[in-house]
């Protein structure tokens, strides 16, 4: 790793550990985004102000560090949209599947201890340990 930086991996994780357990008992809601973004597209839903805030916060983090004088990386992106448009799908594919999205199982799920959550993050880093080693080392070798 070219940028290994734990003391600010360590903060920011400790943040947004805060701000699920803030959000839990403040408001009795689990912060995994699909759940947050689902209800704020939903015609039915009665509590899109939080919400429209969770995702607004998320939106505005990275703008709110650019003004403070950090760099924020630009991802590598395919320039294939045949593969950005399979990706995105396989995505909200595996999202709709396992009842979440890996913020959701990942940081809300195993905290509270969910056999659900336990397994499917567990599915997940499984699934990226494979795709990594296969992109790396077959595909890409």
């Amino acid at each position: 790793m070219a940028n290994f930086t734990p003391i600010s991996a360590a903060i920011g994780g400790a943040l947004i550990g805060l701000s699920a357990v803030l959000l839990m008992v403040l408001n009795g809601r689990i912060a995994g985004i699909t759940g947050v973004f689902a209800g704020l597209i939903d015609p039915l839903s009665t509590d899109r102000a939080w919400r429209a805030t969770f995702v607004a916060g998320l939106i505005a983090a990275p703008f709110s560090a650019l003004l403070l004088g950090y760099t924020i990386p630009i991802p590598h992106m395919p320039t294939s949209f045949i593969t950005i448009t399979a990706a995105g799908l396989l995505v909200g594919f595996g999202t709709r599947l396992s009842n979440g999205c890996t913020s959701g199982h990942g940081i809300c799920g195993i905290a509270r201890l969910s056999p659900r959550s336990i397994t499917a993050t567990a599915i997940f880093m499984a699934a990226a340990i494979v795709v990594v080693a296969l992109t790396r080392h077959v595909i890409g070798g």
